[in-house]
């Protein structure tokens, strides 16, 4: 599937080829600290199948795993735009799924890091809600 997206002030625009398939929720204490929210979701593409315009700011944390995770977002509106591994991991890169135009068509299949899930997230549908505020 062809996508297209940008970070929110537009200074950094992609366009990339994906298998919605690959679109996974992270539950990670780190995703929960670098999103402020319960998790991340987020889509994996092949680094040779995303073309970028701009240039992202890199960040690099080590993981609850262990591993190093590559952190680029925008440094002028702070967006997050994509993680990837280090070294050998670097060739799959992931997509932050807010920054995708597409979105909507790209239903998470699987989660993982459940074990750091905030319980209340499967509960949200009891919530009062409205369309717009």
């Amino acid at each position: 599937m062809k996508i297209d997206g940008q970070c929110h002030c537009g200074g950094i625009r992609y366009e990339a080829e994906v298998d919605p398939g690959q679109v996974s929720i992270c539950h990670c204490t780190d995703c929960q600290m670098l999103t402020g929210s319960p998790y991340r979701v987020t889509v994996l593409a092949a680094r040779e199948n995303i073309r970028l315009r701009g240039d992202p700011k890199l960040y690099v944390k080590t993981g609850d795993n262990g591993r190093k995770r590559l952190q680029y977002f925008c440094a002028d509106c702070g967006s997050p735009l994509f993680t990837a591994g280090d070294g050998e991991e670097g060739t799959v890169w992931g997509i932050r799924w807010g920054s995708i135009r597409q979105r909507h068509d790209l239903a998470p299949r699987r989660q993982i890091w459940c074990r750091s899930a905030i319980p209340w997230i499967h509960d949200i549908r009891e919530l009062p809600a409205r369309q717009t505020d």
